[in-house]
């Protein structure tokens, strides 16, 4: 299966290409997702999450 993309409001593919790399950049954990309508991309949302250490078990 293959997809490929589409130019969007003037936006080439390279610009939707840097744009993906933008929102995958630095991204630890969590997701990236891709919006299509009509095979063209119409949103790239990045979903991150911050994980915080639980302070250690204290025993009194």
């Amino acid at each position: 299966m293959s997809a490929s993309v589409r130019s969007i409001d003037g936006q080439d593919e390279a610009t939707i290409l840097r744009e993906i790399q933008s929102a995958l950049r630095d991204l630890r954990f969590g997701a990236v997702e891709i919006t299509v309508h009509n095979a063209q991309v119409v949103q790239i949302e990045r979903k991150e999450k911050f994980r915080l250490q639980q302070p250690g078990n204290k025993s009194g």
